[in-house]
């Protein structure tokens, strides 16, 4: 009876986890949705670029910043350049001219610190945070600011949309992940706010920015700042970027366990907000959407053992027993397929799924273990310097529009 209890209480939270709350927030959204106001208009606006040796994509980045439809003297762009020893601040000062800062660190302090450093010399109503290795489309900051329109609004997170230039599983895996995720994104949005935002395309009024600590990571930090500050972050999905998908296993693997330790780093500062009476539907949501799933590898292992307890119970245990075998199994294949450059259609899903799974486990063996990580490493090696930036026609999107 034990083992009973103990497997259904696992697969109800795995199925809660990942069809549960997105199900219960949709309705919610439905339910009691709150609008947002939003006008055209044409703030000042400072990008700010985090880079650390990125003399292969920043030229590339700086000629989109630049071609962007919007006021040019409205517009400044500042490069945080995290002590990079690389060209990469040679090629923003060959944009001088054209209005393009350098700031420079001399002393790595990561990206938070650098991105706070060049906060202090711009001078924009309006912040907006991207990554070197992002392309915007060319309106996209016509789109983003729109949504300041409404006073309730401190923060406006854009669409990001991944591109799989090679077709990996990785690629195939994160593009499915990401479209579930934005899913989720306008739904939040949709209810109140948003607990996270993506750091290649996000904005901020000037006046709601914080002082965050080096580090935590400061796209999902900032969701939480701004909620204390009783405004909204919002999802403006007209607001289209563009970056490429790791296309190797081990670099998405890395990438996901320095965010899930970092996120979790916060998670543990912030813990406030995971009262219910004082912080309501967005403590909800941060459960829901943040915690359930990084412990989601406890309820998988806890389902396949306590199923294993079962087997001579009743025959459906026994199909329960196979299907999650069978489902292992896949992700096995998908593994070794990935390793020997081999496509494998449909496994690519429950094989980056394990891949995340595994990624949260390391992060919270990370996080308990006391290591920290404030520098980052540039690990993609499909570059944006090989991509058009005259038009930026559309790419096929990943759930564009979700």
């Amino acid at each position: 009876m034990i083992a009973e209890i103990v497997f259904w209480v696992f697969v109800i939270l795995i199925l809660y986890t990942f069809l549960g709350y997105p199900l219960a927030v949709f309705l919610l959204s439905r339910l009691f949705p709150r609008p947002i106001r939003k006008d055209d208009f044409s703030p000042s606006i400072s990008i700010i670029i985090a880079a650390y040796n990125e003399e292969r994509d920043l030229k590339a980045k700086l000629d989109n910043m630049l071609s962007l439809d919007y006021p040019k003297e409205k517009l400044e762009i500042v490069v945080a350049s995290d002590c990079s020893s690389d060209d990469t601040d040679e090629i923003v000062r060959s944009y001088a001219d054209r209005g393009v800062i350098l700031h420079r660190q001399e002393v790595r302090q990561g990206k938070t610190r650098a991105q706070q450093q060049a906060v202090k010399i711009s001078t924009g109503e309006i912040l907006v945070f991207s990554d070197a290795t992002t392309i915007f489309e060319l309106d996209a900051l016509k789109k983003i600011v729109r949504s300041f329109a409404d006073p309730e609004v401190g923060c406006v997170a854009g669409q990001l949309v991944y591109v799989d230039r090679t077709s990996t599983a990785v690629g195939k895996g994160c593009r499915s992940y990401w479209g579930y995720e934005k899913f989720l994104k306008a739904c939040e949005s949709r209810l109140g706010s948003l607990i996270g935002v993506s750091g290649c395309l996000y904005a901020v009024r000037r006046i709601c920015q914080a002082r965050l600590a080096n580090q935590l990571i400061d796209d999902f930090v900032i969701a939480t700042e701004i909620h204390l500050q009783g405004l909204r972050t919002v999802y403006e999905p007209e607001a289209i970027s563009t970056e490429d998908t790791n296309n190797k296993g081990q670099d998405e693997l890395r990438m996901r366990v320095r965010v899930i330790s970092q996120t979790l780093r916060a998670l543990n500062r912030y813990r406030e907000i995971f009262s219910l009476t004082k912080h309501g539907m967005f403590a909800f949501q941060m459960f829901s959407h943040k915690v359930l799933r990084y412990v989601v590898p406890v309820f998988l292992i806890g389902a396949l053992i306590s199923n294993w307890f079962l087997l001579e119970q009743s025959p459906y245990y026994k199909y329960a027993f196979l299907a999650q075998a069978v489902f292992y199994f896949s992700t096995v294949v998908g593994w070794g397929a990935e390793r020997m450059k081999v496509k494998i259609g449909p496994l690519a899903i429950p094989y980056y799924f394990l891949l995340v799974n595994v990624a949260s486990v390391a992060g919270f063996l990370r996080f308990i273990g006391g290591g920290t990580q404030v520098v980052w490493e540039p690990i993609r090696e499909s570059r944006i310097s090989t991509v058009a930036t005259d038009s930026l026609a559309k790419p096929q999107l990943a759930g564009k529009g979700t």
